[in-house]
């Protein structure tokens, strides 16, 4: 047996989920370093190769060096590469090579297939797998064919690049952009604001990408039956268009004011949709008040939802706390949705997210605002961005220090493979003990 085998047999799924992610992003970076890889044909740093490739797996969008400007095509192509890998994860694209060259899905295969993509069962999971990549790969090419009435008249034949680039990108709620080179560096999708047709079609390919796989799978087989939906399904999508829906009542009425009311209400939405996790921008962030830079924090670190291209804590973390507090306050045994009862154990596993996520993101703020001498505000708006796996920016991240760096790439790793998955793989042995301490009363609240 071989040590390869060997080491495979020992390592759990969420292990492999884990390496997968740290060895795309290692690959990616070398591949960065590369002479051909810069516009300028010089070496990169080992750096700057390693935060952009780790923003580009973990499909976060943070930039050290402007995309557009920076890299080469060679570069663009391999930092596209990462993103789409990143998108639909490592364990999908592995076990899409595996049917391509024909060999069997195994057990251990599928297992860690129904982790990386959070799915309910393992039955089906490679015609699920199967299903994912034709829907994506359809959804990026439709993308780029609307996209390119916008770029191929501005920008010729580099526009049909561009209008596929930033496809992918918006699918897998990336927030990489093409655009320095054109409306100046870190400029993102400002030059579109007011675009409606830019808007509707990027902040669609961003809702698409941000409601998960599983998602995708209940609705196009169950069609318009609704009644016959999954209750993640349900949630997932009321939640989405809750997250939606308020803060662009909010930035409608209070952020966006000073616009007309084309400019308003297309910033507004997108201002809406983007903090979950896209990172895309088309307003000037520096110019939002502190109360909308608020609700984008909170958008950001609630993020899309399980089994999906986008990060944070998930829209289902939020709608189970929630339904958790209803029944709290209405003396209820458990939360329900629906009309079906939720597993006391989801809760569990939704308090400790929001407790790793919350703790994660503000100590790394204060760290770096301790470490940079910044303002803590700003340093927040990066922390949380990151474990949002977001991307958007108040311009602080290329100027920061190699130490405040890594902070950010850590919490974008996390941000990505998921808080639960890490702490599964280090803890990998479930306590099987049956035993029970006495129990004692303790008051909260």
């Amino acid at each position: 047996m071989s040590f390869y085998t060997k080491m495979k047999e020992k390592l759990t799924s969420f292990q492999i989920i884990i390496l997968g992610f740290a060895g795309v992003i290692l690959l990616g970076a070398l591949l960065l370093m590369l002479p051909v890889s810069s516009a300028s044909h010089e070496v990169t740093s080992f750096g700057t190769a390693l935060f952009t490739a780790t923003s580009a797996v973990c499909v976060t969008g943070l930039v050290v060096v402007d995309t557009a400007t920076y890299w080469s095509s060679f570069g663009q192509v391999v930092i596209l590469g990462m993103i789409q890998i990143g998108g639909l994860g490592v364990i999908t694209i592995a076990v899409f090579l595996s049917m391509l060259t024909g060999r069997k899905i195994g057990l251990m295969q599928r297992q860690t297939m129904q982790n990386a993509l959070s799915a309910p069962q393992m039955g089906g999971i490679v015609r699920l797998t199967r299903f994912i990549l034709i829907a994506s790969f359809f959804i990026e090419g439709v993308g780029a064919l609307l996209l390119l009435p916008v770029f191929f008249p501005a920008y010729g034949l580099r526009g049909v690049w561009m209008s596929i680039f930033h496809s992918i990108s918006a699918f897998c709620n990336a927030g990489f952009d093409l655009m320095g080179s054109h409306t100046g560096t870190f400029s993102s999708l400002t030059s579109f604001r007011g675009n409606g047709y830019v808007t509707v079609v990027v902040t669609l390919l961003i809702i698409i990408g941000g409601i998960g796989f599983i998602t995708w799978n209940d609705l196009v087989t169950k069609k318009f039956r609704v009644k016959e939906y999954k209750m993640q399904t349900k949630v997932i999508l009321t939640t989405t268009g809750i997250l939606i829906f308020i803060p662009f009542v909010l930035f409608f009425f209070g952020e966006f004011e000073r616009f007309e009311f084309k400019e308003r209400l297309c910033q507004s939405f997108f201002q809406a949709v983007t903090p979950r996790t896209a990172g895309f921008n088309m307003a000037g962030l520096d110019d939002m008040t502190d109360s909308g830079k608020i609700v984008t924090m909170i958008l950001m670190l609630i993020g899309g939802s399980p089994g999906s291209t986008a990060g944070g804590m998930k829209t289902t973390t939020v709608a189970i706390l929630f339904a958790n507090s209803i029944a709290v306050f209405k003396k209820r045994e458990n939360a329900n949705y629906f009309g079906r009862r939720v597993d006391d154990c989801v809760v569990k596993n939704a308090s400790a997210i929001l407790f790793m996520y919350v703790i994660l993101a503000t100590s790394s703020g204060f760290f770096i605002s301790a470490i940079e001498h910044l303002p803590l505000e700003a340093c927040m708006y990066e922390s949380f961005s990151a474990i949002g796996t977001v991307g958007l920016s108040l311009g602080i991240t290329p100027t920061l220090s190699a130490a405040s760096l890594g902070i950010l790439g850590l919490l974008m790793f996390f941000g990505r493979v998921g808080g639960l998955t890490i702490i599964y793989a280090a803890f990998s042995h479930k306590d099987m003990s049956t035993s029970k301490y006495p129990m004692e009363s303790i008051t909260v609240g």
